[in-house]
């Protein structure tokens, strides 16, 4: 494990470890390793000649607002082929929290979680996307058959 040494002004510093505490590390190298984890994955995917990925995108909305409810709905029906499933939280009696986990090209990933985040009524939207970079496998599945297909990993 290599170490380096940084410097933080006070206020910087008390403000980074009134993150620390809240979000529940251990230590302050836990969370810069968290935190360049992060920026590499961030760039990572902005410079990936990846062209498919898996996210998840996580939203809350008015569930006493029918006509959010219909627009969601409507678009996750519209774009089939990327929503994989999706998950519906009441968090008390009036406000609602979705998951929705969608696999495709990232191009149309991210055109669907900007347009879904963009709705009227949808609140607090935000996206996590993992590129996954393709293989040609093969390998034995049930029934010991071997098959030749395509398996997506995700990049590391």
């Amino acid at each position: 494990m290599q170490r380096f040494t940084i410097s933080l002004d006070e206020d910087l510093a008390a403000r980074f470890d009134a993150l620390i505490a809240t979000r529940g590390y251990d230590n302050r190298s836990e969370a810069v390793r968290d935190l360049i984890r992060t920026r590499i994955d961030e760039a990572h995917l902005q410079a990936s000649s990846a062209h498919w990925c898996v996210a998840s995108i996580n939203y809350v909305y008015d569930h006493e607002d029918k006509t959010v409810a219909e627009r969601v709905l409507s678009l996750q029906h519209e774009h089939h082929d990327l929503v994989i499933t999706s998950l519906h939280t009441h968090l008390d009696h009036q406000d609602c929290l979705e998951t929705v986990v969608l696999k495709g090209p990232i191009k149309a990933v991210h055109l669907f979680s900007q347009t879904l985040i963009a709705l009227r009524g949808v609140r607090h939207g935000n996206i996590h996307v993992v590129p996954l970079s393709e293989g040609r496998h093969t390998h034995a599945h049930h029934g010991g058959q071997h098959a030749r297909h395509t398996h997506l990993k995700p990049i590391s």
